[in-house]
């Protein structure tokens, strides 16, 4: 769970305004921080089978939101993948 806070932050770094939650490029960074939030859980609590399932239907919904953007925009693409330091 990522605190509101947390989350404003990524909002006003990677949104268009304060409000702006729907972009792709929102999207992918608050996943990104709750896939992140998830791992170290997972380090601690190995045999935490729920939270393994909910991390990997995370992950498959950032892959889908980048595939769409990849598609969509290849710029917007490779900006949000560089400032995130994800790997294809």
């Amino acid at each position: 769970m990522i605190t509101k806070e947390e989350k404003q932050t990524i909002v006003d770094r990677f949104g268009n305004g304060p409000d702006d939650t729907g972009t792709p490029e929102v999207q992918i960074a608050i996943f990104t921080k709750r896939i992140e939030r998830l791992t170290e859980h997972l380090k601690d609590h190995p045999n935490d089978n729920s939270t393994r399932h909910g991390l990997l239907d995370l992950v498959g919904k950032r892959r889908r939101l980048l595939n769409y953007l990849e598609e969509s925009d290849i710029e917007r693409y490779r900006a949000i993948r560089d400032e995130l330091e994800l790997r294809k």
